[in-house]
Order: C-alpha cells, then structure tokens, then sequence
C-alpha cells in the first residue's frame, strides 16, 4: 500500500490504477452524488421563472467534466505531466466552488419556497445533502490533487 501511495504522488495514474490510487479513487463518488443532485433536482415541479437553474447548471457541468476528466486520466491522456496535476487540482477547486454555491443556493429555496407537498420538499431536501456530499468529496479530492501536484 504504501509503495502505491508514494507511486500516485510523484506520477499520474493511467488505466485501472484511478480506481486504487489516493485522490482518484474519488471519480466514481463524485459521479454517483452528483448524478444524483442532478436526477433530484430534475424530478421536481418548479414554476417560472426557474430558480434553480444554476444546481442544474452546477450538476450537469460538473458530472460531463468529472466523466471526460476521468476518460483522460484512465486512458493516459495526460502522458504524466504536471501540467495536468496543476490542472486536476484547479478544475476540482472550481468544482467545490460550484457545488458550494450551488448547495447554498438549493437550501435556500428550499427553505423560501416552502413547496406545496411533502414529497416535493422531501425531493430538495435530498437533494441538499447530496449536493453538500458532492461538495465534500470533491474538496477532498481538491485537497489530494494539490498534494500530489505539490509532489510532483
């Protein structure tokens, strides 16, 4: 374990090693809770004018890129180069601030808009927590991809 560790900060994985290695074994859990922001959000009624626009933006921008980022990296795309460490490092910090805001934003109305049922404001209220889940693993990912750049 120890050998893999010390190997994932000096080097960029390729191939199945995304899947073992520190900071990108976080792609599939930021997929998963940020698909789920996504399907939640789009499964409620809301009225015009819409205001949660920007979750949506937020939720769908950031699942495309963390896909196609993930691609790249299983793929070797990056030929192991610091450019792309620099890179993972800045796109997951503009995707904490995204989700961040984005959370903000889904409490907010979620808490102003008082939505006419239950399930409705079950739906958002889930869709809360996942949003700040999503915005958790991704500064945690944040966070490793600067250490490891920080390493390289």
């Amino acid at each position: 374990m120890a050998a893999t560790t010390a190997q994932s900060m000096g080097s960029l994985p390729s191939g199945v090693e995304i899947c073992t290695t520190a900071p990108d074994i976080f792609y599939l859990p930021e997929l998963v809770f940020g698909g789920l922001v996504w399907i939640l959000v789009a499964s409620t009624h809301v009225v015009s004018p819409n205001p949660l626009g920007w979750v949506m933006f937020v939720s769908v921008f950031c699942f495309v890129m963390t896909f196609l980022w993930m691609v790249v990296f299983a793929a070797g795309g990056h030929k192991s180069s610091s450019g792309w460490a620099a890179a993972d490092f800045i796109y997951h910090g503009l995707a904490v601030l995204f989700y961040l805001s984005a959370g903000v934003d889904l409490a907010f109305i979620t808490i102003v808009v008082k939505p006419v049922d239950l399930r409705t404001y079950q739906i958002l209220l889930s869709a809360v927590v996942f949003a700040f889940a999503t915005t958790l693993l991704y500064f945690i990912h944040a966070i490793l991809s600067a250490i490891r750049w920080k390493h390289f």
